[in-house]
């Protein structure tokens, strides 16, 4: 496979850890809970609440994500994802483009699509990839597997204690942003013409990680080890930004990090909620396992460096 399709399929994975895990892997029911309780935000904490049990109840939604990576030398750039994804279950169906995709590569596609299902992401690398894979034009990582083969528990604690919630599922994202210390509201603004409410808040890595579920799975030593792997790459928080209209659904998220390689800031933009969100998996003749392939590449440099 040529080094084109390890790129693209690199690219892929950013977007699938953006669909997956920058803050979607948190409790949404026990947050929920807590907001009803009172935390002395009125009327914002309420309106949040609402807005959470509305989106959960919808189940899916159409979106557009935008990703731009800023000071990350050769990775820096843009990336767009558009189409469907639901979260009860989860799923995701979306088109990828963007500067991230093409990577400098003239025989890039201008365009990848990618499904999610069932813990699995399937990646379509187009006509000129499958000819390097004989034929077979789908890339498949069953990410469970990849966790729990990658031999780092906390790593398989992390991904598979959240992969029951595979996207950024904007109900979770209003969840997590009602556990904000700094919760606020900005005041009224139009979106693309809508009438909204925009409110925002912060969280640290530290408040990020508490409201993580899957983080109690973690020993102390893993919480620990996590954290300070977090803190020396510069990741400080997380700043985070919605917009309401007058229905009770976020129309727009925001979500801003910066870490020592460069600063990403995310913007997704929902319509649609209630969208039947069909997904169907390749046929499994036209998919090429990605983690198979991996481990078989490993195995065969182990055999000949064995010989040397």
């Amino acid at each position: 496979m040529g080094k084109s399709t390890w790129k693209r399929a690199g690219v892929a994975l950013i977007a699938a850890a953006l669909v997956a895990g920058l803050a979607g892997c948190n409790d949404g029911d026990d947050k929920a809970a807590g907001a009803k309780a009172g935390s002395g935000l009125g009327d914002v904490t309420q309106v949040l609440t609402a807005a959470y049990e509305k989106t959960a109840a919808a189940k899916a939604a159409k979106v557009r994500m935008t990703m731009s990576m800023e000071g990350a030398g050769a990775d820096s750039g843009t990336m767009e994802m558009t189409g469907t994804m639901g979260w009860d279950p989860s799923v995701a169906d979306f088109t990828i483009k963007g500067s991230m995709l093409g990577a400098g590569d003239p025989d890039a596609p201008e365009q990848m699509r990618m499904l999610m299902l069932d813990n699995v992401m399937y990646m379509d690398m187009g006509e000129k990839q499958a000819a390097q894979m004989d034929g077979k034009r789908w890339m498949k990582l069953d990410l469970s597997a990849a966790a729990e083969a990658s031999g780092d528990k906390a790593l398989q604690k992390q991904m598979t204690g959240g992969l029951d919630n595979m996207n950024q599922d904007p109900a979770q994202q209003l969840a997590l942003l009602l556990d904000s210390p700094d919760l606020k509201h900005v005041g009224p603004e139009k979106i693309d013409g809508v009438d909204t409410q925009h409110y925002k808040g912060t969280l640290t890595f530290e408040q990020m990680l508490k409201a993580n579920k899957s983080s109690q799975l973690l020993s102390a030593e893993e919480h620990d080890k996590l954290v300070d792997t977090m803190k020396k790459a510069g990741l400080k928080g997380y700043d985070t930004e919605v917009w309401v209209d007058k229905d009770g659904y976020p129309i727009r998220m925001d979500i801003a990090m910066e870490m020592a390689e460069g600063k990403v800031q995310i913007r997704a933009d929902y319509s649609d909620y209630g969208t039947k969100a069909a997904v169907e998996a390749p046929p499994a003749g036209q998919t090429v396992d990605l983690f198979k392939m991996l481990q078989e590449a490993g195995a065969g440099a182990g055999a000949e460096g064995a010989q040397g």
